[in-house]
């Protein structure tokens, strides 16, 4: 194999590698970043959570930043050895903290009683029962008597019988035959656990608690046998409806029901949820609650705010004769009652359905639907007075849990309220284009509506756009920073910034994790928000009920500090592991990728070794192509109408079919997105030429090149017609060496936005070092003003730019390919302030009308391809 040939493979496998070394730590460090945001959501105190939660979280982002650096050595091996030391010593503050509190899976209680249950035991009962019971003991609220059945008891129930390894043989089987196939094995999985004999211990726990639960009722009750999954009523992840609960249940039967409930956990209906939501079945573990069975006189559900607009602060009550199981099935038309908070409790607006439908308890066991409901159908089934009650405990239950609720009650014979079931309430963020919705009574209309809560909160300020490092310099004190993308870089400014406006950008991100930690509301996702929102005005941005509005919103404000209470997990001994855990991960304080201390040794907590590693693994992949050799006799030269040569090297997949022998490829046959943006960019204009010298720039040209014989043009040496492209369908580096300067573009440009890339360097010019210095800023000014970052070192310029969409980084690498044909040779003319001026406006203005007219082009093609389609 010839030699060109042989460096030419080495290269496409040594990018390959590298390429999937950098995907790899990218998809640890996502992951990662999600981590860090469940733990800032648990921080806030408002779930419930236990120690295996703490555990599964701090062992799991350890995991995953242990990825990202074990990626980084394969991108640069032996270069960043200090993370490895870092890594593992936040390993063992990190197991101290947790270790000590870490039971064997045979340790633990199978059974809890309600009286001893509360929220720091949600990781042994479920979110379920341990809200439930937490309400009884800490706010002395009515629930029913019970216990519940723990996780401990599932896993022991399915490791006594081998049910687990039998649950997922079925389970990957459907999976290798398509997920469809859930439904056929559901039945079969069901079978297995209700038709398997429990543990003849766990059997006398289960007895032994109902025998205490029919001491401390007047007669033996039958029961209420509920679900209470460990994945159960999680913020945005409810399974709402879809687990099993069995009502009127004798004792005799409570085993079997048992068995019911737990294989219930795989059902269609559930395990299609679990499919789309992404969770994993191995992770099931289903706690039940038993409990006295309440017959109530009516019952409903109560949400304490209102789920399609979070800042409607007013209560709502469906309400049914008898069991509230008519309600939470929607089986049957319900009373409508709608109560306001402020100045007092007061209902506001009453709708009495006509109820021909109720649930009842059979006198033996189970419930049955009564058609015939008498005079009561047309009457209220609430009075004013329970209405109150049943508000007010909403708000309690509410203030206590530190976020809206979802409440599931009844009214007993005696006419007292009984609360049956509480649980975050899944409520929907305002549409863009939701301007009839008005969340508080009052309040002007919105400037802006849509985006996704990033930080929670409500701020005032000055709107102030920040898209450029010049724009962070003068950010003033208590702004509201609004900026295109959620750069990490921005950080440094949250403690000036009063709220956060990003038109991209999720809640995983770095910035988003750091906002939370500051307390900064953050509105991202917001698209348009730049145009839309006035610079230099105030405005309140309303981070919870993604809205904006004009001016200082007193009500809102007013609102924010209301509910900036303390959560519900706040003070407990797990709440302070977590806190100690927390601040060995999520924190970040390397803001600045371009301070001094931005070092491995310097990185302090997990999230500061995720973006250390994040940063490095881009600068690695920029340095790929000015790193290696171009074997320019294993490449082709580009067919072109310039007079120049270009020559390409496909290191994987830039060609459309494979040119063979041909020493030549067409620009038609390339398919690598960046190289052809940067190509439209070189051939969109032709070249003017050298402009016009003064004998003072002429003078400095001919002295410079009397001291570089290189860069005499009638010399051909290596500087001359070198211009190299190395390609993928979605990768480009290219060298160019036109006239007197040198300059190398890097691009990475695809449809995941994260992993998107351009580099930028610039160096060289015939003229003295004040002229080339003058030139290098002339570019470093146009650069900035279209978004990149950049640094100037000497008479070298470098620029970056990352993480947008696919079309906005080939518009950048457009002005690239321009730039990079159209400054030749204009650092002869840096001293004279009027050719500047003119250079500057042309080129400006022919970047505009590129720009203008690649995106007449693109939408032109869409049109095109909206009319072919049948």
């Amino acid at each position: 194999m010839p030699l060109d040939q042989a460096e030419a493979n080495a290269l496409r496998i040594d990018f390959q590698a590298r390429y999937h070394q950098f995907k790899l730590l990218l998809n640890a460090n996502n992951r990662a970043l999600e981590i860090m945001t469940e733990l800032e959501k648990a921080l806030e105190g408002n779930t419930p959570f236990g120690m295996k939660f703490i555990r599964s979280r701090t062992m799991g982002a350890y995991t995953r930043v242990y990825q990202i650096v074990k990626h980084l050595h394969a991108l640069a091996p032996g270069k960043y050895k200090p993370l490895s030391d870092r890594l593992q010593a936040i390993r063992v503050e990190l197991e101290a903290l947790v270790n000590p509190h870490l039971g064997s899976d045979s340790e633990g209680p199978l059974t809890i009683p309600f009286a001893t249950l509360d929220k720091t035991q949600a990781d042994q009962s479920g979110m379920k029962m341990a809200g439930l019971a937490d309400a009884a003991n800490h706010l002395g609220i009515r629930v029913p008597d019970g216990f519940v059945i723990t996780a401990r008891a599932f896993r022991y129930f399915l490791a006594h019988n081998d049910l687990a390894t039998e649950i997922q043989r079925r389970i990957q089987r459907a999976e290798e035959h398509g997920h469809h196939r859930f439904y056929t094995i559901s039945a079969d999985i069901r079978g297995l656990i209700e038709n398997a004999p429990l543990p003849e211990d766990l059997e006398s726990a289960i007895m032994d608690g109902y025998a205490e639960l029919a001491r401390q009722c007047a007669a033996p009750p039958h029961l209420a046998v509920r679900s209470s999954a460990l994945n159960e009523d999680r913020e945005g992840v409810s399974f709402a409806g879809l687990y099993h609960s069995a009502l009127n249940v004798s004792r005799d039967q409570l085993l079997d029901t048992y068995k019911q409930v737990v294989a219930a956990a795989y059902s269609p209906a559930v395990m299609a949820y679990r499919f789309s939501r992404g969770l994993a079945d191995e992770e099931t573990e289903m706690c039940v609650g038993v409990m006295e069975m309440i017959d109530a006189v009516s019952g409903g559900v109560l949400y304490s705010v209102n789920p399609m607009d979070i800042r409607d602060r007013s209560l709502t009550i469906n309400s049914a004769w008898g069991l509230p199981k008519a309600v939470v099935d929607g089986t049957t038309a319900t009373d409508l009652f709608c109560v306001t908070r402020s100045p007092a409790l007061k209902v506001t607006s009453r709708t009495i359905a006509r109820k021909e439908q109720k649930y009842v308890c059979y006198p033996g066991e189970g419930v049955c639907r009564m058609d015939e409901t008498g005079p009561d159908q047309a009457i209220p089934s609430l009075t004013d007075d329970q209405i109150l009650a049943l508000a007010a405990m909403g708000i309690r239950l509410e203030a206590y849990a530190g976020q809206p609720q979802d409440i599931e009650w009844a009214i007993d014979a005696a006419g007292e309220v009984v609360l049956l079931q509480c649980r975050p309430l899944q409520t929907m963020s305002p549409s863009p284009d939701g301007e009839s919705q008005q969340p508080i009574d009052g309040l002007p209309p919105a400037l802006y509506q849509g985006g996704t809560t990033a930080s929670p909160g409500v701020a005032a300020g000055q709107a102030v756009r920040v898209l450029k490092d010049v724009d962070a310099l003068r950010f003033p004190e208590g702004a509201v920073l609004i900026t295109d993308r959620a750069l990490a870089r921005w950080a440094t400014l949250l403690p000036r910034a009063a709220a956060v406006i990003s038109e991209k950008g999720s809640l995983t991100g770095h910035l988003a994790n750091v906002a939370r930690e500051f307390k900064v509301p953050a509105l991202f996702g917001a698209a348009g928000a730049i145009e839309k929102l006035p610079a230099g005005e105030t405005i309140t941005v309303d981070a919870d009920g993604a809205r904006i509005y004009a001016g200082v919103i007193e009500p809102l404000l007013a609102m924010n500090r209301k509910t900036d209470g303390r959560g519900l997990m706040t003070g407990t001994p797990v709440f302070a592991i977590l806190q100690q855990a927390a601040a060995l991960i999520t924190p970040l304080t390397l803001l600045d990728p371009d301070s001094p201390v931005f070092k491995a040794k310097n990185c302090k907590t997990l999230h500061d070794i995720t973006r250390f590693s994040h940063e490095k693994s881009v600068h690695e992949m920029f340095r790929f192509g000015k790193a290696h050799r171009f074997p320019e006799r294993s490449s082709k030269q580009l067919r072109a109408e310039i007079p120049m040569q270009w020559w390409v090297l496909n290191l994987d997949d830039g060609f459309r079919t494979d040119v063979g022998v041909d020493h030549f490829v067409d620009i038609d046959n390339i398919v690598s997105l960046p190289m052809l943006a940067l190509w439209e960019g070189i051939t969109a204009f032709p070249w003017d030429g050298p402009p016009p010298v003064d004998s003072k720039g002429f003078m400095s040209v001919m002295f410079q090149a009397t001291q570089n014989q290189a860069l005499l043009p009638t010399v051909r040496t290596s500087m001359a017609n070198r211009n190299y492209f190395m390609i993928s369908s979605n990768y480009c580096s290219l060298q160019s060496r036109l006239g007197f300067h040198f300059a190398i573009t890097e691009a990475l440009v695809g449809q995941r936005s994260l992993e998107n890339y351009i580099s930028f360097q610039f160096k060289g010019g015939a003229a003295d070092f004040n002229r080339r210095l003058k030139r290098v800023l002339f570019v470093k000014e146009i650069l900035e003003d279209y978004g990149f970052h950049t640094e100037v070192t000497k008479d070298a310029l470098r620029a970056r730019l990352e993480q947008h969409d696919a079309e906005t980084m080939a518009a950048k690498l457009k002005i690239l390919g321009f730039l990079t044909i159209h400054t030749r040779q204009l650092d002869m003319i840096m001293a004279n302030p009027a050719m500047v001026q003119h250079y500057r406006s042309q080129l400006l203005e022919r970047i505009k009308t590129l720009l203008t007219t690649s995106i007449a082009h693109t939408s032109e093609r869409e049109s095109h391809v909206g009319t072919d389609q049948p």
